[in-house]
């Protein structure tokens, strides 16, 4: 699959999906830095790599800004939370998603690992989640009340699946949704935009790595 965006066209490429949405992005805001917390969407080896069935090749694209933005929350202080989207072996947990995609990232093999340029360090929050929404059946929830967070940086892959599900929950629960438009990728830019598109309408800030790192 040829990637709609690469490490150096992904600023020019940014500039113009922000132009597109430029309409409907109308709540900018404010990063509270001391309640804000960084999520890591599925950076798994089983989408990044390009030989998977799942490869999502805007991944690989945002990699470099997501590991700038993982080393400015930890300079911070602030917390890194990562999400891996596992299953068992016999696919007791598979359910629809079964039959509805090609392949499962099987829980402790190599391929559900985080992408090693970004990986989680000791004390960080790692949530195990077998639906596309970080929310959905974890403690991800009870997580970020006890952390007291209230302004929540969404990153990782993919964009219009679990990125945006996971915005939309967490803009239900009256967390506010910081969304970088370089920092979330997909498998195409038709869907990619979309989903930026339709994020900035209803639940979440389209904004930039930079701009997260100048707030914090």
């Amino acid at each position: 699959m040829k990637s709609y965006v690469t490490p150096e066209q992904l600023s020019a490429k940014t500039t113009v999906w922000l132009d597109k949405i430029k309409p409907f992005n109308n709540h900018q805001m404010i990063l509270n830095r001391e309640k804000a917390a960084l999520m890591v969407v599925d950076m798994q080896n089983f989408f990044l790599d390009p030989n998977s069935p799942t490869f999502t090749c805007g991944g690989l694209a945002i990699l470099p800004n997501i590991k700038k933005m993982i080393a400015a929350f930890r300079n911070a202080g602030r917390p890194v939370i990562y999400t891996k989207h596992v299953h068992h072996p016999n696919r007791i947990d598979a359910g629809i998603m079964g039959w509805w995609w090609e392949g499962m990232c099987i829980e402790g093999s190599p391929e559900s690992e985080v992408h090693s340029e970004i990986a989680p360090v000791a004390g960080e929050k790692v949530v195990l989640k077998h639906r596309y929404s970080a929310f959905y059946n974890t403690d991800l929830e009870t997580i970020l009340r006890c952390l007291k967070i209230e302004d929540l940086v969404i990153t990782g892959i993919m964009t219009n699946m679990c990125c945006e599900s996971t915005a939309r929950d967490a803009y239900y629960r009256d967390y506010r949704v910081f969304f970088p438009a370089d920092g979330t990728g997909s498998i195409n830019e038709e869907m990619h935009l979309a989903s930026l598109l339709n994020l900035a309408f209803g639940f979440a800030d389209i904004t930039t790595a930079d701009g997260i790192l100048s707030q914090l």
